[in-house]
């Protein structure tokens, strides 16, 4: 570990280092804080999307107990056929944003399936579009605390180790430099005075 330099020269780096990170600080701070503003937006949609998942599954519990009707066959009635998913840079984060869903619905004979299998096919698709938009939300949310974290954690950083840290460095090379210089004064005016007493005539 280098040993500390207490001169002027080290003290005026440190005052500039602390400066900077002052200023720093509460740029830091508003990223932070946008962070979790976004955060809070992506649980609350995430919490919107599974009530809407609930819902659905109420729905087709009330209205649809057929389906419970295993000699009806359903397989396959609905299925996600292509998914397209883009990024967005929110507060510099890279999110993942759902850009567009695809999904096929197999076609069958309306002689050959009850009346019942077209709401059945209505619900399952919105199901499946539900269950994509969950995951997209699910992980913008992972990612979104991830982010906080590792912002707060730089925050606290500045504020908790580095400020004070270089704050208590400048302390002491201050006082180092006062007590340096104030011991030189001294020592200047003994010589002084010494020197004094030697340029006068002995009586």
């Amino acid at each position: 570990m280098a040993t500390q330099s207490f001169s002027k020269a080290t003290l005026h780096k440190q005052v500039a280092q602390l400066k900077r990170y002052q200023q720093f600080l509460p740029s830091l701070d508003l990223k932070r804080q946008l962070l979790i503003g976004e955060r809070y937006k992506a649980a609350t949609r995430l919490a919107k999307i599974e009530g809407q998942i609930r819902e659905c599954r109420a729905i087709v519990t009330e209205h649809l107990p057929m389906i419970s009707n295993y000699h009806i066959v359903l397989n396959d009635l609905a299925m996600v056929s292509a998914i397209s998913v883009g990024h967005e840079n929110s507060v510099g984060v890279n999110l993942p944003v759902l850009e567009a869903i695809d999904i096929a619905t197999q076609p069958y004979s309306t002689y050959a399936k009850p009346h019942w299998v077209d709401q059945t096919a209505i619900q399952l698709k919105y199901m499946l579009e539900l269950k994509v938009r969950l995951r997209i939300e699910q992980r913008r949310l992972e990612i979104l605390n991830i982010a906080v974290k590792k912002v707060t954690q730089r925050v606290n950083f500045f504020d908790k180790i580095l400020i004070p840290r270089t704050q208590q460095t400048i302390k002491k090379i201050s006082i180092f430099i006062s007590d340096t210089e104030r011991a030189a004064v001294v020592s200047a005016k003994i010589t002084k005075q010494k020197r004094l007493k030697k340029s006068m005539p002995c009586p």
